[in-house]
């Protein structure tokens, strides 16, 4: 739930606020870190501009950094890393929170380049690869640097809690998704097993994201997002790369899809809704194309169950609060308290 200005004033007409209650009110929230950043033109410079620096050393790199050697590479990551650090500790101080969770960010953007600056001065490094090819390919050796960013990335969150730092946590778990299943099998994985792996990958990512939620449930920031976002993309990629030749099985994703929405409905994240929409809309079109190919009554049933739905919302709209109230009776308490912070916000 959003509070603007004219919301308060609209209760300073109704007298339940006075003007000066009203404005109090308004500079207190204001000053509050809310649950995420808002859409202004001085957040968009934060964060393009710490996109910027964060891309440039690593999606950006190229092979002209190979000439420092690992320890130049090494040294130079870390020094990054130091000023990215410095930068947080200043801007937390100035109560500078988006900027602070921005240059955190960096720093741990930073480590699997330390880790393989390390590894090429050690002469641990197992290839001819470079670290731009990280971001590229496939290969059961960035473990080791994923596993780093991990490491790093869980402790600076701890230490700072600025939820955009879970962004390169959520990226090197995708990442990982796909790493393993090369470590696992040689780097001669087939399609199947791949989209297997990667299924469950995603939905362990998804199950730590609920679980974040859960454990970050009285706060204003939402750390989960990051983590929801990528572990829901990566299940549902798994999950349609699956192959079957059985309708039934193409009916089960089918309904997958349709409690991606439910979950999405219920936990107010907008990314499940998202791919369970696309799973639907992939079935109806399977069935559009190639199990009622020929039929003329296909899109007159499908348009009416359609309309039936809008007015199962029109019904649900009406009862909403009271089925609500008497579901969450039988929920655990951390469930209810997560609903209703999801709910408010």
């Amino acid at each position: 739930m959003k509070v603007t200005r004219d919301g308060l004033q609209d209760a300073v007409k109704e007298g339940i606020l006075s003007n000066e209650q009203a404005e109090a009110l308004y500079r207190h929230l204001e000053s509050l870190p809310g649950t995420g950043p808002a859409f202004s033109f001085t957040n968009i410079l934060y964060y393009f501009g710490g996109l910027t620096a964060i891309g440039a050393m690593t999606l950006f790199m190229n092979l002209g950094w190979e000439q420092f050697g690992g320890w130049g590479i090494l040294f130079i990551a870390i020094l990054y890393a130091g000023i990215g650090l410095l930068l947080t500790e200043r801007f937390r101080r100035g109560g500078h929170h988006i900027p602070a969770g921005i240059c955190a960010t960096f720093a741990i953007a930073m480590t699997p380049l330390a880790i393989y600056g390390l590894q090429q001065g050690m002469g641990w490094w197992p290839d001819e690869t470079s670290y731009r090819d990280y971001h590229r390919y496939i290969k059961w050796h960035w473990i080791y640097l994923e596993l780093g960013t991990l490491a790093v990335g869980t402790a600076l969150a701890w230490r700072y809690r600025y939820p955009f730092m879970i962004m390169p946590v959520a990226v090197t778990l995708w990442y990982m998704s796909m790493d393993v299943t090369a470590m696992l099998t040689h780097g001669e994985a087939d399609y199947i097993f791949k989209a297997f792996v990667t299924l469950w990958f995603g939905l362990l990512m998804t199950l730590i994201a609920f679980w974040v939620d859960i454990r970050s449930r009285n706060t204003r920031q939402d750390y989960a997002f990051w983590l929801y976002l990528f572990g829901v993309m990566t299940f549902w990629c798994g999950l349609s790369l699956q192959q079957s030749d059985s309708e039934l099985s193409k009916f089960i994703y089918f309904c997958i899809n349709l409690g991606l929405i439910f979950v999405g409905a219920v936990l107010v994240r907008r990314v499940f809704v998202v791919f369970g929409a696309l799973g639907c809309a992939g079935y109806m079109q399977h069935l559009a194309s190639y199990i009622f190919q020929d039929s003329w009554l296909f899109p007159v049933a499908l348009t009416a169950i359609g309309l039936g739905i809008v007015y199962l919302g029109l019904v649900w709209q009406r009862n909403e609060a009271a089925i609500t109230r008497k579901m969450r009776t039988v929920l655990p308490v951390v469930f209810r308290e997560l609903l209703e912070e999801r709910a408010a916000q």
